[in-house]
């Protein structure tokens, strides 16, 4: 084989071979498809039974990454969409949150308006 950079395919490597992703990689796929799951499917189908005040899945994405943020996520993850540019943590905290408010372990009408409060939108209670 001949010599290559540190972090590159040698310049004979198998153009067929099957790429293996790292465990870190698969890792950050199976959290990033439970968040599409979580906010595309799950909460928007438990909004009506649950009287949500919200019901679209950007707005579940606004409340979870703003509480796994404490703050508006906007300051804290740079590039879009945000799932896929936010830090391991608070991807995996933001999941946490979106599965207690599934559960009714977690207020999501209390974290929506705190999510509005940080953002100026409505004056805190």
């Amino acid at each position: 084989m001949m010599p290559h950079r540190e972090g590159e395919l040698p310049l004979d490597f198998p153009a067929d071979a099957p790429i293996v992703p790292s465990p870190a990689e698969q890792r950050r796929a199976l959290l990033e498809a439970r968040w599409i799951e979580l906010t595309n499917r799950d909460l928007p189908g438990a909004a009506d039974a649950r009287r949500w005040p919200i019901r679209l899945n950007h707005c579940f994405q606004r409340v979870l990454l703003d509480h796994a943020c404490g703050d508006v996520w906007y300051r804290h993850i740079e590039g879009r969409p945000a799932y896929r540019h936010a830090p391991e943590p608070i991807l995996v905290r933001a999941l946490q949150v979106g599965e207690a408010c599934l559960k009714g372990e977690m207020s999501l009408v209390e974290l929506n308006q705190i999510s509005l409060v940080m953002r100026g939108k409505v004056r805190a209670r």
